[in-house]
């Protein structure tokens, strides 16, 4: 039995965003940006309302025996150019560290470009922290070509 067949892949809830944010926080570069502590701070939850709100959002979650093992979100942005299209960027991959190597990250992937198929998205893009060689191994294995030089410009807040 392949083990990503125990997986259930759908809209995240309220109820997951603690351990969304937990996923979100559990690296070095996450405890850098991220607070998960109890209780968990409320800009957390009107985070998860506005993108729930929001039909070109999609926060989804993978399921495991009743647990968030796994978390993305899929952003759905239309543009003029390619005459009117519309492209997906997916931002905040996490697979909990207690079922990573098992396939769960590769299981997302296809639900996320799928996903971006049937929205009619002609290109699905990412960006990845240069300090994650191995997130950027595990993107070129699933096809994705580094062929444009990303750029951030952090704002005060």
């Amino acid at each position: 039995m392949d083990p990503r067949d125990d997986i259930e892949i759908r809209p995240a809830t309220r109820d997951d965003v603690a351990d969304i944010v937990r996923m979100l926080a559990d690296d070095a570069l996450g405890q850098q940006r991220e607070r998960y502590q109890a209780p968990l701070p409320e800009v957390y939850y009107r985070a998860f309302d506005a993108i729930a709100a929001d039909p070109n959002q999609h926060l989804v979650v993978a399921v495991s025996a009743g647990a968030v093992v796994a978390t993305l979100q899929l952003s759905v942005i239309p543009y003029l150019t390619y005459q009117g299209g519309r492209r997906a960027q997916i931002e905040a991959v996490r697979v909990d560290r207690s079922v990573r190597g098992r396939g769960l990250g590769h299981r997302l992937f296809e639900w996320a470009i799928e996903r971006a198929r049937a929205l009619g998205c002609h290109v699905v893009q990412l960006t990845t922290d240069k300090q994650r060689p191995e997130a950027l191994r595990f993107y070129e294995q699933l096809g994705f070509v580094a062929s444009h030089e990303g750029m951030k410009l952090h704002l005060a807040g």
